[in-house]
């Protein structure tokens, strides 16, 4: 069974900094599309970042250049490294995945099979 459990959320000023960690467990495949969505009250979910088993990555336009994502393969962590934050970034994170056959763009328009529960963003002004 695959799990995917977040952490690192909080409430910070805006220009601050904040780290999200996702530990996925029970994940098998060896290829994967992971990465963070977010939802804000009253929004629709949106893909922030993802990243493929290969190491590509893709960014919403509203965080390119101020959020980058890693994953630890050896700890079976992905991250979510987050700068100069803004109110706007304000949601909540989901980490999420599903298997990536490599003919395909990993990017927020992929259909994910496997979601955490999420982890609380608050940027203050």
């Amino acid at each position: 069974q695959v799990q995917l459990v977040e952490s690192g959320g909080g409430s910070v000023q805006a220009g601050d900094s904040l780290r999200l960690s996702c530990a996925a467990s029970g994940y098998t495949y060896r290829r994967y599309c992971m990465g963070w969505f977010r939802q804000a009250p009253g929004k629709e979910r949106e893909g922030v970042a993802l990243i493929d088993s290969d190491g590509g990555t893709s960014y919403a336009d509203s965080v390119q250049g101020r959020f980058t994502i890693s994953k630890d393969n050896a700890e079976n962590t992905l991250y979510l490294q987050m700068n100069s934050l803004k109110p706007e970034d304000t949601a909540m994170y989901y980490c999420a995945a599903t298997y990536w056959g490599g003919n395909w763009y990993c990017s927020g328009n992929v259909p994910m099979d496997y979601w955490g529960k999420g982890t609380l963003v608050t940027i203050s002004s």
